[in-house]
């Protein structure tokens, strides 16, 4: 672990210095001077639980050829994807694998038969990897979650901008159904103007966090060495930080509803957090007071709250919510001068359409007068039965979609590298406002300015 940590600051340190000289002299324009494409060569960069479910959509599509998958867990990952190639591909194909340890992808990356490389691997690798694709001439599509240091998210943008190759944020919430819906209602204006928005990450992670070396999600209370999956790897970030360590799923999708870096931005945030108890109550249920995991300390706390002011006046309030028992929840709500949506009641509220004081059911698309049926996003429409099956409630199939169109397009991402490092610079910042006792924190205008003219571009027709 030690050494991993080691060579990520000393390859982003190199990353930056190497970079920032040139980045300002570059334009947008250059980030999009694709050439158009017929079928997208793909790569594949971590093929875990997460990972695999990227390879069976890129498989099951035609205008995608899989080349070669890299991934240094030869004991469960790389035979499960063998087995998965063999039921798609049958012995037409042959993706090439890369498993000679973590740094074996810099191998993948030499390959000159691959487009674009799609990245869903521990979090401390995603800036080294999806750096590495860009200078390699490969556009990456990059998982979510919250970097290390600011610094990350700058050599992120730099290294895109230095290259002129675009980088794809692969944030899959953002084409949830009703979230898409409630996109709809806010650029029909049935809110008003927006004042706050809330979301988060409120999900009861404790088995996947641990489990017993043999399946993926729970059976027993080890992490680390002893675990496999992402409690291999996870869990650790439980032990040694404290903030917001998954703000994406959250703060993505409202970012689209105010148009972060196209027309608005993040200024500043604050963050707290509540004492570590849900953990250590999980190992002591699970596993007994005497077992070795038992007398770990684990800083996170149970809940972190975070709140963002924006430049156009909206508050943005995050939650982080992974160590207690709880029912999922993203936690949204969209309010208003108008009205409001809130995703836990999947209710709505609207002056003078809906009866004074009292809820309405938001319904779903398939409910004939619901509020989710009329506004039900034109992409859902038109991809409703290609989705069907994908991970996610489908979602997971038009992230992936958005990335190919793209990429096949040469046009310009609808989530791209300026979204992708303001998203994860959320963490790093939040981690320290926590230390600081809820100071305020600013956050960097990674698009230099440019967000005042950059337009909206996130799914406004059906295209992709």
């Amino acid at each position: 672990m030690k050494k991993q940590q080691l060579h990520r600051r000393n390859f982003l340190k190199t990353t930056v210095a190497a970079s920032v000289g040139l980045s300002l002299l570059n334009t947008p324009a250059r980030l999009f001077a694709n050439v158009k494409k017929e079928k997208v060569r793909v790569g594949l960069i971590g093929v875990g639980a997460r990972g695999q479910g990227h390879l069976s959509l890129c498989l099951h599509r035609d205008d995608v050829d899989v080349v070669a998958i890299a991934d240094p867990d030869v004991n469960f990952a790389i035979p499960q994807c063998r087995e998965l190639i063999t039921k798609i591909y049958g012995g037409k194909r042959k993706v090439a694998e890369y498993t000679n340890g973590p740094e074996d992808f810099y191998n993948l990356l030499k390959r000159d038969d691959i487009d674009a490389v799609i990245i869903a691997t521990p979090w401390e690798w995603h800036t080294i990897q999806a750096v590495a694709a860009m200078k390699a001439g490969k556009t990456p599509a990059v998982e979510v979650c919250g970097a290390s240091d600011v610094q990350e998210c700058w050599s992120l943008v730099n290294t895109s901008e230095d290259t002129g190759i675009p980088l794809f944020g692969m944030e899959n919430v953002c084409y949830r159904r009703d979230v898409m819906a409630v996109l709809n209602m806010v650029r029909q204006g049935l809110f008003g103007e927006i004042t706050h928005l809330q979301g988060g990450y409120q999900h009861d992670l404790r088995p996947v966090k641990f489990n017993n070396g043999k399946q993926i999600s729970g059976g027993g209370v080890e992490f680390g060495d002893k675990a496999i999956s992402e409690a291999k790897w996870r869990t650790n970030h439980s032990v040694h930080r404290n903030g917001d360590l998954y703000p994406t799923h959250g703060l993505g999708p409202v970012s689209n509803m105010i148009n972060i870096n196209r027309g608005n931005r993040l200024l500043s945030l604050t963050s707290v957090a509540t004492k570590a108890r849900g953990l250590h109550k999980y190992i002591v249920e699970k596993g007994g007071a005497d077992h070795p995991n038992a007398k770990v300390e684990f800083k996170l706390g149970d809940i972190v709250t975070t709140l963002i002011r924006t430049n156009n006046g909206e508050t943005i309030m995050l939650s982080h919510d992974t160590n207690s028992p709880r029912p999922y929840s993203l936690n949204f709500r969209v309010q208003g001068t108008n009205g409001l949506w809130m995703d836990d009641k999947a209710s709505v509220y609207v002056e003078g359409k809906s009866p004074y004081d009292e809820w309405e059911k938001a319904g779903d698309e398939k409910t004939a007068g619901s509020y989710m049926e009329k506004y039900d996003h034109p992409l859902w429409k038109r991809f409703t039965a290609s989705a069907a099956g994908a991970g996610h409630g489908g979602m997971d199939w038009y992230v992936m979609n958005s990335f190919i169109e793209s990429v096949k397009r040469g046009a310009p991402y609808a989530l791209d590298v300026y979204d992708l490092a303001t998203w994860y610079a959320i963490t790093p910042l939040s981690e320290q406002s926590v230390a600081e006792g809820g100071n305020v924190q600013y956050i960097p205008d990674f698009t230099r300015g440019r967000w005042m003219n950059r337009k909206p571009i996130f799914a406004l027709d059906d295209q992709y």
